[in-house]
């Protein structure tokens, strides 16, 4: 994408973990887009993320469902977007085994609503537009001891998550091939780093460390993640849709692969150090509990396409990552107990409902 002035760029999911630092890096890196943000603030969309930017005037946020046909079509018809950061998605795995469905009906049909609101819109007219769909790794299957997942890597998803996921890169990439819209997609490893939902490992523990809780390990924690910082995510997006070619998949992964129990201890740790405990404290929380159908055992990005052709690299090591993620919540306890609480929700009505 060539930069203009006047791009009017649609996020969907944009008050979720990482759509709510993408939308952050674009509404105060671009001030002459326009950033639309467009999410159903179900449990894991939270305007709180936001409040810094929310009354930036290059900025706006719009509450709907991206399943919702109607709706998606009268929203680009009203707004005529030039790209589309397609980030909105059912993302837990654990869910996903309870409610394959929700998976199905996000992930693949809103994804495909989006798909065809921008085709009409476009009209064939695709110079200067883009549809750019966020992916994950989990796409690829399991990884044994050694080998990496590289854009050519063949679709294996082994829960109802990463089944969806898969699906809907494939509407993308057959939009691409059918109709000639301009397309990208980024598949990315683990995320952390700050605003995350507290379901997934580094915040639900950073949160039962605080509160002296069980800490729940599935199986024995040997499972290995390659991890990325979300802000060194957020600019991987950020070069991908003006650099990257359309057409092209780019895998971001952090170059990072621990083992869960690994990180756990690791946590445990700074968490003592950060709390005043003595050595050892946190880990005596630690608990091992029954591994969840078909967990995954290995994940491991080979990011070479985006870092040789991009120049994309982390700019920080996990360590640093997680030091600064830590903070963040310990900083930001009100955030988490809104969080954890529920009361996060209101904030949408008392922000938006009445204007």
């Amino acid at each position: 994408m060539e930069s203009n002035k006047n791009f009017k760029i649609l996020v969907t999911g944009g008050a979720g973990f990482i759509g709510s630092h993408v939308v952050r890096r674009f509404v105060t890196s671009y001030p002459d887009y326009s950033i639309v943000n467009l999410d159903k603030l179900t449990y894991a969309g939270n305007l709180e993320n936001l409040r810094d930017i929310e009354k930036m005037p290059n900025y706006q946020f719009i509450k709907g469902d991206i399943t919702n046909m109607t709706f998606v079509n009268a929203l680009f018809k009203e707004h005529e977007f030039d790209a589309v950061i397609h980030l909105a998605a059912e993302s837990h795995v654990d869910r996903s085994i309870q409610d394959p469905l929700s998976f199905v009906t996000t992930n693949v049909v809103g994804t495909v609503n989006i798909l065809n609101a921008a085709l009409a819109t476009w009209k064939d007219h695709f110079e200067n537009k883009l549809f750019y769909h966020i992916s994950t790794d989990e796409v690829y299957g399991s990884l044994g001891e050694s080998g990496y997942f590289t854009e050519s890597t063949s679709y294996d998803p082994k829960s109802p998550y990463s089944a969806s996921k898969a699906g809907s890169d494939h509407f993308v990439r057959s939009y691409e091939n059918t109709y000639a819209l301009p397309v990208v997609i980024t598949n990315c490893s683990n995320n952390y780093g700050p605003y995350q939902f507290p379901e997934k490992l580094l915040p639900l523990m950073i949160h039962n460390i605080r509160n002296n809780k069980p800490l729940p390990v599935y199986g024995t924690g040997e499972n290995i993640r390659d991890w990325l910082f979300v802000k060194d995510h957020a600019d991987a997006i950020d070069l991908v849709f003006h650099s990257g070619k359309k057409g092209e998949t780019y895998n971001i992964g952090g170059f990072n692969e621990w083992k869960n129990i690994d990180i756990v201890r690791l946590l445990c740790r700074i968490m003592d150090d950060k709390l005043h405990r003595q050595p050892g404290t946190s880990e005596k929380l630690i608990e091992f509990v029954k591994d969840r159908p078909g967990h995954d055992q290995r994940y491991a990005i080979d990011a070479a396409k985006i870092s040789s052709e991009l120049g994309w690299k982390p700019s920080v090591t996990f360590e640093q990552g997680l030091e600064i993620t830590v903070d963040w919540y310990l900083e930001n306890i009100a955030w988490l107990d809104h969080v954890t609480s529920g009361a996060y929700k209101t904030y949408y009505d008392s922000q938006y409902r009445n204007r």
